[in-house]
C-alpha cells in the first residue's frame, strides 16, 4: 500500500512555565509547511482541563486570537496546517479532541484507513465534528483510556502511553503524533512512523517539532526519533519503545544549525531579499568548497567526506522533485558531458514504483532543499534496502545527499552530504536554493571530471575560474534586470499562457523559468526543449501567448534561433534571455545577460526568469512569499 504523508508542521512542549509563547513561536518556525489553518491546545495550569485555540488561514489568526486569552499552561501542543482531507476551515483546524474534550491530537500524516475507523466508530455513537483523517485518532485514544480504566490502571502518562501505542497499531499510513491527556497533566506522548520528528531536550524541559528550526533557539540538544517509535515524555524523563515495545536508549545529539535572525531589509517580500541573496550563496560556496592545494596553489573542489568511492562508480541515478529536479537536470547535463559518467534523473516519486535495474558502482544522489521530502527520502530508503540484499560488494549502495539542511531525515542518511550553503530562505519559490544546488552539481562535475580524467586540467581551470568570478556577474545582472523586468512584468501581468524555450544545458532553466511562473503569479506556462516546439507546442501560439527563449551562445545557438524563428511566424511575442549577440535582433525584447562560457550559463540564464516572475506576480498583487495551495517543504505523495 503507498504511504502518503501531508506537508503540515507540529510542535509540543512540556516542563517550561509558559507552554503558548513557545507554541506559538515554534509555529512560527513551521509555517513553511503549511499555512491553511493553525491551532494550539493546553492543560490549563489551574482546572487541568484541555483549552483548544483554532483559526483559520494564516498563523497570525491564530496569534490575534490567542492575545486575547489568559490561559497559563506548562504543556502543549501545536499544528499548521496544509489541508489534505476536509477543507481549511475552522472545524479541520488542529488539534483534534474527542467527544469528552480530554484528548487532544495534533497530527501530520494522513491515515489511509481513515474512513474504515471512522465508520466503526460512528456505530459506537462517537460523534464527529471535521472532515479530517486526524480526528479518528483522539476518539481511539479515548476508547481505549476507557477500557483501560476498567483494568484499574492509575491515570498518568503509562497508561496514555498504553493506549496510544494499542491504537497507533490500528493505523495505516504515515504519521507524526503529539497528544495530551487531560487525565496526566504533566505528561505528553510523541510517535512517528515514515514522518520526521525531533525531540530537544532542555534541563527538565522538552520541545518536539517537525523540524529542528522550531527547536534550535531552546536547545541544542536533541534526540531524532527513529521511524516507528513511541515516547513518553514526563517531569522524570523520556521513555522511547520501538514497534516491537522494547525499550530503546541512545545518547543525544548536539544540533549544528544556530538560530537566525531573518529580516526582510528594505525588500518588499523574502523571495525578492532572497533572489539578491544569490551573489553572497555563490561566495559562500566558493569559500567552502573551493580550496587551494598546498602543492600546487592550484583550486580543487574539496568535501568534508572521503571521495575515494568516487573512483569506482560507473554511472549516476539522481531522484528529486520540483526545483529540485530541474537543478538535477543540470547536475545530469555537467556530469555526463563535462564529467563524462552516465547519469539519469528520476522524479523520486515515480522511482519508488518503477526503479531502474540494478547495475553494479552505481552512486545514487538525493535533492532535497529541505531535507524531508517524503518522496526522495523513501526512494533513498528503498535504493538502499534493495541494494544492502545484494552480496557483492560493487552492488553496495553509495547515498549522496545535496540538501540545504544537513540536520534533517536525509542527512541522518548518509555521511556523503554536500551542504548547499544557501542559509535559511522564507519565500515558499525557491530561488537562492536552486541557485546552490546548481553550484553543488558544478563542484561535482569537476570532483569527478578530475578523477575520470574525462577533461584536460586546462578546461577544468578554466571552468573553476569562471565559476570564481560569478559573484560580481550576478550582482551586475540584479541590478540591472530588477527594474527592467518590473516594466516587462506590467505589459505581460494580465497573460494566460507563457511558453519557455531552451536547448542543452538550459533545457531544465525553461522548466525552472515556468515553475517559477507558474508557482507564483498562478500563471500557465509551460517549458519545452526548443527543438520540440514544432511537435504539438508549436498549435498554442498566437498573439496572445509570449515566447521566452534561452539562446546562449554554444553548440545549440543557431538552433535555438531557428526555433524562436518558428514562434515568430506564428505571431508570438518573443522575449529573448541571451546576450547581445548576433542573431538576437529577432527578439521582440532582450534580456541580456553577459557572454560567457556555455557552462556557467545556467548560472546566468535563470536570474532575469526569477526577477520576471517575481515582478509579475508582485504587479497582480498576490501572496509571493506564500502562494495559495504551495508549502516549502513538500512531503506529501
Amino acid at each position: 500500500m503507498k504511504k502518503i504523508v501531508s506537508m503540515c508542521g507540529i510542535v509540543a512542549v512540556t516542563g517550561y512555565k509558559k507552554a503558548i509563547p513557545l507554541l506559538i513561536d515554534g509555529l512560527k518556525k513551521l509555517e513553511y509547511r503549511g499555512y491553511d489553518s493553525a491551532g494550539i491546545a493546553v492543560i490549563n495550569s489551574e482546572t487541568k482541563e484541555i483549552i483548544c485555540n483554532k483559526a483559520e488561514g494564516k498563523l497570525k489568526n491564530l496569534i490575534c486570537n490567542v492575545s486575547h486569552t489568559n490561559i497559563e499552561g506548562t504543556i502543549g501542543i501545536g499544528h499548521t496546517r496544509w489541508a489534505t482531507h476536509g477543507k481549511p476551515e475552522v472545524k479541520n483546524a488542529h488539534p483534534h479532541v474527542d467527544n469528552s474534550g480530554k484528548v487532544a491530537v495534533v497530527q501530520n500524516g494522513i491515515i489511509e484507513n481513515y474512513q474504515e475507523l471512522k465508520n466503526r466508530l460512528e456505530k459506537d455513537g462517537v460523534v464527529f465534528h471535521s472532515d479530517t483523517d486526524t480526528e479518528v485518532i483522539p476518539h481511539l485514544i479515548q476508547k481505549e483510556l476507557i477500557a483501560l480504566n476498567k483494568l484499574k490502571l492509575d491515570n498518568n502518562g503509562s497508561t496514555l502511553l498504553v493506549a496510544v501505542r494499542n491504537v497507533i497499531s490500528d493505523l495505516e499510513g504515515s504519521y507524526a503524533l503529539a497528544i495530551l491527556w487531560a487525565g496526566a497533566p504533566e505528561s505528553l506522548v510523541v510517535a512517528r512512523k515514515q514522518a520526521p520528528l525531533i525531540i530537544g531536550i532542555g534541563e527538565g524541559e522538552f520541545i518536539c517539532a517537525s523540524d529542528t528550526p522550531a527547536i534550535a533557539n531552546l536547545t541544542k540538544i536533541i534526540l531524532p526519533m527513529e521511524d516507528e517509535e513511541i515516547a513518553l515524555l514526563t517531569p522524570l524523563g523520556i521513555e522511547i519503545y520501538d514497534s516491537n515495545n522494547e525499550r530503546q536508549y541512545r545518547n543525544p545529539i548536539s544540533l549544528q544549525i544556530s538560530e537566525q535572525v531573518i529580516d526582510k531589509m528594505n525588500f518588499k517580500h523574502y523571495m525578492l531579499k532572497e533572489i539578491y541573496d544569490q551573489p553572497d550563496t555563490a561566495k559562500n560556496w566558493l569559500e567552502k568548497y573551493l580550496v587551494k592545494d598546498s602543492n600546487t596553489g592550484k583550486l580543487e573542489v574539496n568535501y568534508p567526506f572521503d571521495t575515494k568511492f568516487f573512483e569506482s562508480i560507473e554511472r549516476i541515478e539522481i531522484v528529486a522533485c520540483g526545483t529540485s529536479k530541474n537543478a538535477a537536470m543540470v547536475g545530469s547535463y555537467l556530469l555526463q558531458q563535462f564529467s563524462g559518467i552516465p547519469t539519469n534523473v528520476f522524479y523520486a516519486s515515480e522511482f519508488r514504483y518503477s526503479p531502474p535495474p540494478l547495475l553494479p558502482n552505481t552512486l545514487t544522489i538525493g535533492v532535497t532543499q529541505s531535507g524531508e521530502t517524503a518522496d526522495t527520502i523513501a526512494a533513498i530508503n528503498m535504493e538502499i534496502k534493495r541494494r544492502s540484499l545484494m552480496s557483492e560488494k560493487r552492488y553496495k549502495p553509495n547515498i549522496l545527499a545535496i540538501t540545504n539542511r544537513v540536520e534533517s531525515s536525509i542527512g541522518r542518511k548518509t555521511s556523503n552530504i554536500i551542504d548547499i550553503c544557501a542559509g535559511t530562505e522564507i519565500g515558499v519559490a525557491a530561488t537562492k536554493t536552486f541557485f546552490a544546488q546548481l553550484l553543488s552539481f558544478y563542484g561535482l562535475a569537476i570532483k569527478f571530471a578530475q578523477i575520470k580524467g574525462s577533461q584536460s586540467n586546462q578546461n577544468i581551470r578554466e571552468l573553476i575560474s569562471d565559476l570564481v568570478q560569478l559573484p560580481p556577474l550576478v550582482e551586475e545582472l540584479l541590478e540591472k534586470h530588477n527594474k527592467s523586468s518590473a516594466k516587462l512584468a506590467h505589459d505581460f501581468f494580465n497573460v494566460k499562457d507563457v511558453i519557455f524555450l531552451g536547448r542543452g544545458i538550459n533545457y531544465p532553466i525553461a522548466l525552472e523559468g515556468a515553475l517559477k511562473l507558474k508557482e507564483i503569479s498562478y500563471i500557465h506556462a509551460a517549458g519545452y526543449p526548443a527543438g520540440e516546439m514544432k511537435h504539438g507546442p508549436i498549435a498554442l501560439l498566437d498573439k496572445k501567448v509570449p515566447v521566452i527563449s534561452i539562446a546562449t551562445p554554444g553548440e545549440v545557438f543557431d538552433k535555438v534561433i531557428s526555433n524562436a524563428q518558428e514562434a515568430k511566424a506564428r505571431d508570438a511575442y518573443l522575449i529573448g534571455v541571451a546576450p547581445d549577440y548576433s542573431g538576437t535582433e529577432i527578439f521582440d525584447y532582450l534580456m541580456t545577460i553577459p557572454l560567457t562560457s556555455e557552462w556557467i550559463s545556467p548560472l546566468i540564464s535563470i536570474i532575469p526568469l526569477q526577477l520576471l516572475s517575481y515582478h509579475i506576480a508582485a504587479h497582480r498583487g498576490l501572496d509571493v512569499d506564500q502562494p495559495r495551495n504551495l508549502a516549502k517543504s513538500v512531503t506529501v505523495e
